[in-house]
């Protein structure tokens, strides 16, 4: 009996085990997934090469084409007039800017003038009686003799016995004493060449002036000129009167300039050359800063894009049956965001945003929105 039961528990036991092992294989499954494909999306664009122009970059400040530092060239008290002498003021042409107290000078000028007219009188009763045909002139030349007005220049000459007698009775010096006297008088007034503004004033009213002393400084508001350093490799490029776009630091006004004159020297530390560009525009001012875009030339069968998309050793990304592939390239010209590219066949499909960590072989899908899709044409 006891062996009938160890029998059976032996059975039981057997066909357990093989029950719970049947269990156990039914139960065991794959770990292993399978890996999908990710497929990423891209900006692009197919491309046609066309006609880039070559606009070159370039910014300085705005300074006065018409310009004057004012200098005194006689001494004298500054005498105020019927504006205040302080930066700011406007003048109009021929207006008075300063004024120097030339009371004792003019008293001189006066006295060498009465000189000359003693002179001439004292001459009369001769050329009367020796030279009867040159009277009338010397003699309506005394009548007009205004002490009042500027010196009138003397009567033509015409014979040589006119002339030695003129000159020997010391006619010839003091008139040109008295007009030496005359132009000198005349600097004690400085009046505006052209209407402007005064940009700077280094002496007052009541101030004493010595000769040689910078007094201040005179502009024209109306025309200015701009400085700009540019490659010397477009030197031959640019020509005079071409026309200049212009625009302020905050971009949000634009002008228009003209090239007036190019340096023909280059700067041989910077390997620059200077153009000046005249620009026209009664909101500017002196000492404005401005950007400037010269067009300097023009360049044929190429692309223009952003030149994060340029990798290194000019090579870019391109799509080719939904597969990142790189080409050669070769850059022609770099600006600060873009870059102008030859070589690139006509019809290539590359991208037009750089993707991050993109990689040849990659797969890809173009983005098909219309939106967000930056176009690489040539510029018309």
């Amino acid at each position: 009996m006891r062996k009938i039961i160890l029998s059976v528990l032996g059975v039981l036991i057997i066909v357990a085990s093989v029950f719970v092992a049947k269990m156990i294989i039914d139960s065991k499954t794959n770990s292993r997934t399978q890996v999908e494909k990710v497929v990423k999306t891209v900006f692009a664009e197919q491309i046609q090469n066309g006609t880039i122009p070559i606009v070159v970059p370039a910014n300085g400040n705005l300074r006065a084409k018409n310009r004057m530092e004012l200098y005194a060239e006689v001494q004298g008290v500054f005498r105020g007039g019927n504006k205040l002498f302080r930066p700011g003021q406007k003048y109009g042409k021929g207006e008075t800017i300063i004024r120097i107290d030339a009371n004792e000078y003019k008293a001189n000028v006066q006295s060498a003038k009465s000189n000359l007219y003693n002179q001439l009188t004292s001459i009369m009763p001769d050329l009367r009686l020796d030279y009867p045909d040159i009277f009338p002139k010397w003699q309506a030349y005394l009548s007009g003799f205004d002490m009042g007005k500027t010196t009138p220049n003397l009567p033509q000459m015409t014979s040589e016995k006119e002339k030695f007698f003129i000159s020997g009775r010391g006619i010839l010096t003091t008139y040109y004493n008295v007009k030496n006297m005359e132009q000198r008088l005349s600097k004690y007034r400085i009046s505006a060449p052209f209407t402007g503004v005064l940009t700077d004033a280094l002496v007052t009213e009541g101030t004493l002036i010595r000769a040689g002393q910078k007094l201040g400084e005179f502009i024209n508001t109306g025309v200015y000129e701009l400085e700009v350093s540019i490659s010397k490799n477009f030197s031959d490029l640019l020509k005079v009167g071409e026309q200049v776009a212009l625009m302020n630091l905050d971009k949000t006004k634009n002008y228009m300039g003209r090239v007036i004159r190019i340096n023909g020297s280059v700067d041989q530390a910077t390997q620059t050359i200077k153009a000046f560009i005249e620009v026209r525009d009664s909101n500017l001012r002196e000492g404005m800063y401005l950007e400037a875009n010269l067009n300097a030339k023009e360049e044929t069968n190429a692309i223009e894009i952003d030149r994060n998309l340029l990798l290194e050793n000019n090579q870019i990304f391109v799509v080719r049956d939904s597969i990142l592939d790189i080409i050669d390239v070769k850059p022609v010209y770099f600006s600060d965001k873009k870059v102008v590219l030859k070589e690139v066949p006509d019809g290539t499909t590359i991208l037009s945003k750089p993707l991050m960590g993109a990689y040849t072989g990659m797969l890809v899908k173009k983005y098909q929105g219309s939106d967000d899709v930056e176009s690489i044409k040539p510029a018309k």
